[in-house]
């Protein structure tokens, strides 16, 4: 699986130079899938938990504010871990990194299936640290490693690699759903989706390859000083740390906002699975026309809608209104997760500074996504309230204009 490259020593040859950046070859488009694949089973998994927040939460678990801090730690490890993970990317030891997190992802989903759902402390440990701890050795250097093979499509790539989060956030809550709810039950329903991540994670691995790279003396020196006062990227980082306060609070409640508004039990379980099938577009075409006007351009209409779409959620009382909501909202706040990546890679000098532009961003903005679900979930208390939560993660998205 490893090439001549990737060992234990950092390789003379580490990080690409702009002239070797091209659009387009079998590795480039492989690498890619193995991106998709990836992200498929981590964000994509991690994009799922409203399944799990449903289920705990009836079953009395804890509160939803306590609940929501285990998808909440998966999801801020998941983005944290890309400052060790882009560094890593950007010594050469991509591969060592993938194949790690791989094994502790599936270890601890592994770890899942045999926790008991009125132990807490057990789903925090295994679903929270474990699978985010692993999640995000996967996540950024699968994402940023696309910047070795593609120049001109580059956000194009990176939207592919991202809707492998929509894929999975499709397969897993139907599933998951189903097996929860059948004889198979929770231990056996987590155990096959882990088996399908390993699977996954497997073929991801072998077709993930970073690029062959420019000679140390060649490539340019990283300037941390100049990357750190960087003012466009600083902004940016701040936005998104914004914007991960509230762009996840419907894929972790809107399947229990349904349950507890009278929806029918058949369109409730489905509202997370049409919530990342809305998304699949909305990772695509935003990123293509990103390749023409710029992330920034593209993104911030996409940002105002997410804020509006969250007001939406006061209004909605029909199966149809449901359905609206979640394909639109899947579309929006699929273009803004995917066109995160774009936007930071395109402040970079040199695909140098990729892995440690994304490491430094994802890891800052990760504290958004820790804070945001516990946060609606102590608003909704025991009364679940719905107008605070919506209002907290509404105004996030308008605060950041």
């Amino acid at each position: 699986m490893g090439s001549k490259q990737e060992t234990l020593t950092p390789p003379v040859d580490t990080l690409p130079s702009e002239e070797d950046v091209v659009d387009g070859g079998v590795v480039a488009w492989s690498t890619v899938v193995g991106g998709f694949l990836t992200v498929a089973t981590t964000f994509g998994y991690a994009n799922s938990f409203g399944v799990y927040q449903d289920l705990y939460t009836r079953s009395n678990t804890a509160s939803a504010s306590a609940i929501s801090w285990i998808g909440s730690t998966q999801l801020f490890f998941l983005l944290a871990m890309a400052l060790p993970g882009g560094k890593l990317l950007d010594m050469g030891y991509f591969r060592i990194t993938t194949l790690i997190g791989s094994l502790i992802y599936v270890f601890s989903l592994f770890m899942v299936s045999i926790s008991h759902t009125d132990k807490f402390y057990q789903l925090y440990l295994s679903q929270g640290l474990g699978m985010g701890i692993g999640a995000g050795l996967l996540y950024v250097p699968c994402v940023a490693v696309q910047a070795h093979h593609w120049r001109a499509r580059r956000a194009l790539a990176m939207g592919i690699v991202a809707t492998g989060s929509s894929l999975g956030g499709i397969i897993f809550p139907i599933m998951l759903n189903k097996l929860f709810k059948s004889s198979i039950g929770f231990q056996w329903g987590v155990r096959a989706s882990a088996f399908i991540v390993l699977g996954m994670l497997f073929f991801a691995n072998l077709l993930m390859t970073a690029k062959p790279r420019a000679k140390a003396a060649e490539r340019p020196k990283v300037d941390l000083k100049a990357i750190m006062t960087d003012k466009p990227y600083l902004i940016s980082i701040f936005s998104v740390f914004i914007i991960d306060w509230g762009v996840f609070f419907p894929y972790f409640y809107f399947q229990l906002f349904a349950v507890l508004h009278g929806v029918n039990a058949q369109t409730a379980f489905y509202s997370v699975a049409i919530l990342n099938a809305g998304a699949i577009p909305g990772r695509v075409i935003p990123n293509m026309l990103a390749d023409h006007f710029g992330p920034y351009n593209v993104g911030i209409p996409c940002v105002i809608s997410c804020g509006i779409l969250i007001f939406a959620m006061i209004g909605v009382k029909t199966v149809a209104g449901v359905v609206v909501l979640t394909i639109l909202y899947g579309f929006m706040s699929g273009a803004v997760l995917a066109l995160t990546a774009p936007a930071f890679a395109v402040l970079s000098r040199d695909p140098s500074e990729v892995g440690i532009r994304f490491g430094i961003a994802f890891s800052l903005t990760s504290f958004g996504a820790l804070m945001g679900n516990p946060i609606d979930g102590a608003l909704l208390g025991e009364t679940f309230p719905w107008i605070k939560p919506i209002t907290f993660s509404g105004v996030g998205f308008s605060s950041i204009l």
